[in-house]
C-alpha cells in the first residue's frame, strides 16, 4: 500500500513538472562556469529535474545496499551464535519434550472440562445449571 501511494505521488510530481517546464518554453543563457550557452528553459527544467532524480535515486539504492550488507553480516553473527559449540549441550531436549507433551495432555484435559462444563450452561467452578 505504501508503495503504490509513493507511485502516485511521484506520477503527480512529474506531471507537474511537465506542466511547468512546458510553460516555460523562452530560451535562457546558462552559465556553467567554463561556458554559457542559450538553452530553451523546458530544456533546464527537464535536465535539472532528471539530474536530481538519478541523484536522490543512485543515494537511496545506496542506501539500500549497506543495509542488505548489514542484514546478511548480522544473520551470519546469528547463525553463529545459533550453532552449537559441543554435542552435550543436547542431551536434555528429548526429557524436556516428554514434560511439554505431558503439560500439553493436562492443558487438553482442562479444556475438555471447560467445554463440558459449558455445554451444561454454567462456569468450570460452578454447579451445572438446572
Amino acid at each position: 500500500m505504501k508503495g503504490q501511494g509513493m507511485l502516485i505521488a511521484a506520477f503527480a510530481f512529474a506531471l507537474l513538472i511537465a506542466i511547468f517546464a512546458v510553460i516555460n518554453v523562452e530560451a535562457v543563457q546558462v552559465n556553467f562556469l567554463f561556458a554559457k550557452t542559450t538553452t530553451p528553459l523546458i530544456l533546464v527544467i527537464l535536465a535539472s529535474t532528471l539530474l536530481g532524480g538519478l541523484t536522490v535515486g543512485s543515494f537511496g539504492l545506496l542506501r539500500e545496499l549497506k543495509l542488505q550488507r548489514k542484514v546478511k553480516q548480522l544473520e551470519k553473527q546469528l547463525a553463529g551464535i545459533n550453532t552449537p559449540a559441543d554435542a552435550d549441550s543436547y542431551s536434555k531436549p528429548a526429557e524436556l519434550d516428554e514434560e511439554q507433551a505431558d503439560d500439553r495432555h493436562s492443558a487438553l484435559d482442562d479444556e475438555e472440562v471447560i467445554e463440558s462444563d459449558a455445554d451444561n450452561g454454567s462456569l468450570p467452578n460452578q454447579e451445572p445449571a438446572k
